[in-house]
């Protein structure tokens, strides 16, 4: 990214001032990366785990297939997801608070004495099936502000400091040089004076 600027004191001012600005934030943008960081790697590890619950306690509906043509699904449905919002690293995220199931009423001495173990793993594999989404919710946002905090360090570390840098410098220079060129001038007109004074001098005495 070109930075632009113009060779004078003012200009100096402003881009110093640009520079000042993203070498202060950096720190604190690559904190927050590094924050986010692990909270992405902490999310990762929970899905893996929830995942592997779930594919757990599938085992265990597979392990009872045989019954399941006897057991009527509708007996057990998902009521109210209760949830709130947190920040994690600056970044708002759904918090899962409950999970509420309903089940509904069944004949006790009518329905066979599995049911109870049916309705306990259908529980289970909603609750985990819930849980999992939310912490795959969770995972998209946080990667999303990882990555974009990712792209501001590298942009501020790698393009516009060392541009601002660069603008400086090059200001610098150039205003020492007219500093230093001005000074040559003003001692060759200095010069150039004295001479014509001492020949004007010389010529009056000549006169004489």
């Amino acid at each position: 990214m070109a930075i632009k600027f113009q060779y004078n004191k003012t200009s100096l001012q402003q881009i110093e001032k640009n520079l000042k600005m993203r070498q202060r934030t950096l720190p604190i943008i690559k904190s927050k990366e590094t924050a986010l960081r692990l909270e992405v790697k902490k999310c990762k590890e929970d899905d893996i785990a929830l995942q592997k619950k779930l594919e757990s306690q599938i085992g265990g509906y597979e392990s009872m297939y045989a019954l399941w043509g006897e057991f009527d699904p509708s007996l057990v449905a998902l009521k109210d997801v209760e949830m709130s919002v947190k920040k994690i690293a600056g970044v708002r995220v759904p918090i899962l608070d409950n999970i509420r199931l309903e089940v509904k009423p069944f004949g006790l001495f009518s329905s066979p004495k599995w049911y109870f173990d049916g309705i306990n793993l259908l529980q289970g594999l909603a609750k985990t099936a819930v849980e999992r989404e939310f912490v795959l919710a969770k995972l998209h946002l946080l990667e999303h502000a990882r990555k974009k905090t990712t792209q501001k360090v590298n942009l501020f570390e790698k393009v516009q400091i060392p541009g601002y840098q660069e603008a400086v410098r090059k200001i610098k220079r150039f205003m020492e040089d007219e500093e230093n060129l001005s000074k040559s001038s003003q001692k060759i007109l200095k010069s150039l004076q004295e001479k014509r004074a001492k020949e004007a001098e010389t010529g009056k005495e000549v006169s004489a």
